[in-house]
C-alpha cells in the first residue's frame, strides 16, 4: 500500500496507508479476468436469444471458453499459486470447475428444444459468476496472487500460450 501524509485537526502530520491506483494487473490475471469478462458477455447475449440454432451456436462459444479457462487455471494458475493462495480458496475454486464442467457435459447432450434446457444454461451462468466474483474480489484467490512471489507476467505468457494450443485443439482454427 502506498502511504499519504493528512493533516489532522490538531495540525499534526499523519501517515496513513492508501490503496495504490493506476497499476496494471500482472499478465496472469489481466488474461483471466479478459476471459471472466467475454464469458460473461456471452452468457448476457445468451439471455436475448430467441432462436434455437442460434442459442446451441453460442452455448457452443460458451463452453469452449469456459473449457479452455477452467483447463490453463488447473493446469498452470492454481498448481503455480499453491503456497501463495489459500489452499481453501484453491480447492474451492477446483470443485467449482468439476461442477461446472458437469454442468457443461449435460447440456452438450441436450438441444435448446429440451425441457430446462434455457434455465440449465442462466444456472450455470450464475455458477460461472459466483466463482469468477470469488476468484477477483478482495482477498480472493487474485488478490492473493498479486500479493505472493510468483513472476505473473511470465506465467501469463505461458497461459497465453496454453490458452491459444488448446483452442486451437478443442476449437479447430478459431482463435481467441
Amino acid at each position: 500500500m502506498a502511504t499519504a501524509q493528512t493533516r489532522t485537526s490538531s495540525n499534526r502530520t499523519q501517515t496513513r496507508k492508501t490503496r495504490r491506483t493506476g497499476r496494471r494487473d500482472p499478465q496472469a490475471i489481466t488474461l483471466l479476468k479478459k476471459d471472466h469478462r467475454e464469458v460473461e458477455q456471452m452468457f448476457d447475449e445468451y439471455e436475448q436469444l430467441d432462436d434455437d440454432r442460434e442459442k446451441l451456436e453460442l452455448f457452443g462459444k460458451i463452453a469452449l471458453a469456459l473449457k479452455v479457462h477452467t483447463q490453463i487455471e488447473e493446469e498452470i494458475f492454481y498448481p503455480e499459486e499453491r503456497g501463495e493462495v489459500d489452499d481453501d480458496l484453491l480447492d474451492e475454486a477446483h470443485v467449482e470447475h468439476e461442477s461446472a464442467k458437469k454442468m457443461i457435459a449435460e447440456l452438450e447432450r441436450m438441444k435448446p428444444a429440451d425441457e430446462y434446457y434455457d434455465a440449465r444454461v442462466k444456472v450455470l451462468g450464475e455458477y460461472v459468476k459466483h466463482h469468477v466474483k470469488e476468484e477477483e474480489q478482495p482477498g480472493g484467490i487474485f488478490s492473493q496472487a498479486k500479493k505472493g512471489d510468483e513472476d505473473l507476467d511470465a506465467m501469463g505468457e505461458r497461459l497465453k500460450a496454453r490458452k491459444e494450443e488448446l483452442m486451437m485443439k478443442l476449437g479447430g482454427a478459431r482463435k481467441q
